[in-house]
């Protein structure tokens, strides 16, 4: 009696996706499948993601270039005399990355934890908590980072890259998504309903208003400036503008510290919150 013939068996497809097989280095962490899922998802909606930089464009043009044609020429924290549109514009490109990182990592992540349980399905996966909250927060970086490209096409259109220097801002607008996106994550995951994210807008909006985006800090009261300065979007914006000015220092790097340890921070949290959860 002749043995059974067992089929030839398909070597494992790996769990890293089409972008792991692209990257000459080598399998990147799992949570690029994560990251792959959600362009994958996007690729008919890409006006959608880059909708969110026309509110920071709108205050450009309106209160940038418009409103400075009155104010004239300011002077910045280091004593430095700039058009007030110059000022104003690298503040604007640190906002338009934080409203992209953000709006993904809270809207987006809390439906997909509480309402569509994506995240049940993707631990029945080899991807854990970890690649989970990488993976997420990757693509909301990668949000964020789109809407600071965008942005800064129209600072050159509008004249207002005036220094090799200023494509620092590039690589600034990263981390400033990094962070918000870390940070927006890790307090989704202690959200439980849809009126809590009110807290979100709550939050962003007196982020936006004072973080040194339309005024030097020099200008608030001294019991306020303090203030400004803990204010996360702040090292963000200063980050930026000391890029587009070239007012470049030691001080950048506090700034990007600021932004990194944020951005770990918000990683570690999400981790620990998705395990807790979802791993119960």
């Amino acid at each position: 009696m002749s043995a059974p013939v067992v089929p030839p068996t398909r070597p494992p497809v790996p769990a890293y996706g089409v972008l792991g097989r692209l990257l000459p280095s080598g399998p990147p962490p799992r949570a690029m499948s994560l990251l792959e899922r959600n362009m994958r998802a996007y690729r008919r909606a890409w006006l959608l993601l880059l909708s969110g930089f026309v509110e920071p464009v709108m205050y450009l043009f309106g209160l940038g270039i418009g409103l400075g044609q009155l104010v004239g020429d300011v002077t910045t924290d280091s004593g430095r005399l700039v058009p007030y549109a110059l000022f104003v514009a690298p503040a604007l490109m640190a906002s338009a990355a934080m409203n992209g990182a953000v709006f993904d990592s809270t809207f987006n992540v809390f439906f997909k934890l509480k309402y569509s349980r994506l995240y049940d399905s993707v631990l029945a996966t080899p991807l854990g908590p970890r690649d989970v909250a990488v993976g997420e927060t990757s693509w909301a970086l990668v949000r964020g980072s789109l809407y600071a490209a965008a942005f800064f096409v129209v600072l050159a259109l509008a004249g207002l890259v005036r220094t090799p220097w200023a494509l620092l801002m590039l690589p600034s607008a990263l981390l400033v998504g990094w962070a918000f996106a870390s940070v927006g994550m890790a307090v989704t995951t202690y959200m439980r309903s849809w009126q809590d994210l009110d807290v979100v807008q709550i939050a962003i909006v007196p982020l936006f208003l004072f973080s040194a985006t339309f005024y030097p800090v020099s200008t608030y009261p001294t019991s306020v400036a303090w203030l400004v300065q803990l204010s996360p979007l702040y090292h963000g914006v200063a980050l930026l503008r000391g890029c587009a000015l070239e007012d470049l220092g030691w001080g950048l790097l506090g700034h990007a510290a600021v932004l990194v340890g944020l951005g770990l921070a918000g990683v570690a949290v999400t981790e620990r919150r998705l395990r807790s959860l979802l791993l119960r």
